[in-house]
């Protein structure tokens, strides 16, 4: 064959299977598209350049092919990093950092001010499409402090809240409006005092205040081990049921997320999964494969 030939079958080929792909698409399209999904982001996806610009085009991506995307973002690595940097404590307890007045103020000004307003500009290179907000706004979240147990005691958290309330209108108004919001988790309580609540906490009272029909976390693991540290192998599927039952015998850091999981489905939420954000594209790779990647909690 000669070079001409074989360089023209070549690219036949890959045309080809792009084709292919995009019918293979065509199922998934027909399911999700003009439905909320709400992404939580966080981990390395956050920090790693090439992590976050395939984040932000699989963001695109969903918002052009007619799905509701709503992110959700924490900020852990840039709020440790900027305490560190103005000489602040930083301790966690339970899997949650603990908030002293000091570090609220360095919170709200990391995730409203930092990470949310990178995002949106990273996102809106791509069209006018993102707009920030935080759960401050339009009285969105509405939280009270968070009371957590080790081993039968209380332990004082400072200003770190749970999710009581959410008025989803404004975020609702953005998607009818063509936007994709990304939301900052601060919220005040009922007297206007300012808590950091867990993202993974207000990702699930959110997904299900919206009705959405997914909720997706992004995370540094492939999904919830069987037997860790004895096997790499991941639980696929679990029901809500099922995830309380483990709770008390998850590390700490994975606990948040899967009760987040849990209380999104009893609240309506069709499936909840956690997702391996190391992953280039695996919040798109995660809708298009018929198995799913990570584990899905589901009824």
């Amino acid at each position: 064959m000669s070079p001409v030939l074989s360089r023209h079958v070549t690219a036949k080929k890959q045309q080809l299977d792009k084709a292919q792909v995009l019918i293979e698409a065509l199922p998934w399209l027909e399911k999700y598209s003009g439905t909320i999904m709400v992404i939580k982001y966080g981990g390395n996806a956050m920090i790693n350049e090439e992590l976050k610009k395939a984040f932000v085009e699989d963001i695109a991506f969903l918002h052009h092919v007619g799905v509701l995307p709503v992110v959700v973002h924490g900020g852990g690595p840039q709020i440790t990093e900027m305490l560190g940097r103005l000489d602040i404590d930083s301790e966690f307890k339970a899997g949650l950092r603990v908030t002293s007045h000091a570090a609220m103020e360095v919170v709200r000004m990391v995730l409203v001010g930092k990470v949310g307003r990178e995002l949106v500009n990273l996102l809106n290179e791509h069209g006018p499409l993102a707009v920030g907000l935080s759960g401050e706004d339009a009285n969105l979240f509405t939280a009270e402090p968070r009371h957590v147990y080790v081993e039968g005691e209380e332990v004082d958290l400072g200003q770190v809240g749970d999710v009581t309330g959410v008025r989803p209108d404004a975020v609702q108004n953005l998607l009818k409006a063509g936007c994709v919001p990304i939301v900052a988790t601060v919220a005040p309580d009922e007297h206007g005092e300012v808590y950091n609540v867990n993202a993974d906490t207000a990702a699930s009272a959110l997904a299900a205040a919206l009705g959405a029909r997914r909720l997706i976390m992004l995370t540094d693991v492939p999904g919830l081990y069987a037997d860790w540290p004895n096997s790499q192998d991941v639980i696929a599927k679990l029901t809500p049921d099922e995830v309380e039952e483990m709770l008390p015998s998850l590390a700490s850091g994975m606990r948040p997320k899967m009760e987040a999981c849990m209380r999104a489905v009893r609240g309506g939420v069709e499936q909840a999964t956690i997702i391996d954000g190391r992953d280039p594209h695996s919040l798109l790779l995660e809708m298009v494969t018929d198995d799913g990647l990570g584990t899905a909690v589901m009824e």
